[in-house]
């Protein structure tokens, strides 16, 4: 069983950043890729960044060079550093998890976290 945990979601003002925590519990295999999406009111869950076990990222368009992902393999967490925040950023943010039901084989299954809510005010 895994388990995802975010914070860091709140309230800020245009401009500003925040910066989401994700930790991750449970069966954790070493080769996974961890991820970012977020779902504004009446749209469709889209993908903001993701970023493997080895660090690499990849980042939606419209958060290319103000937000960036890190992660802490040691302690299986994931961070989403968000910097000059825009009010079409404002959504509920979901850690995700990728990884194969086996260490090293088995499909890829995703776990979601329970999201947590950035508002970016104007």
């Amino acid at each position: 069983q895994v388990q995802l945990v975010e914070s860091g979601g709140g309230v800020v003002q245009a401009g500003g950043s925040l910066r989401l925590s994700c930790a991750a519990s449970g069966s954790i295999f070493s080769i996974n890729v961890m991820g970012w999406y977020r779902q504004a009111p009446g749209k469709q869950r889209e993908l903001v960044a993701t970023i493997t076990s080895g660090g690499s990222t990849n980042y939606a368009d419209s958060v290319n060079g103000r937000f960036t992902s890190s992660r802490d393999n040691a302690k299986n967490t994931v961070y989403l550093q968000m910097n000059s925040l825009k009010p079409e950023d404002t959504a509920v943010y979901y850690c995700n998890l990728h990884q194969r039901t086996r260490p090293l084989g088995g499909t890829w299954n995703d776990y979601w976290g329970q999201g947590t809510q950035v508002t970016v005010s104007s």
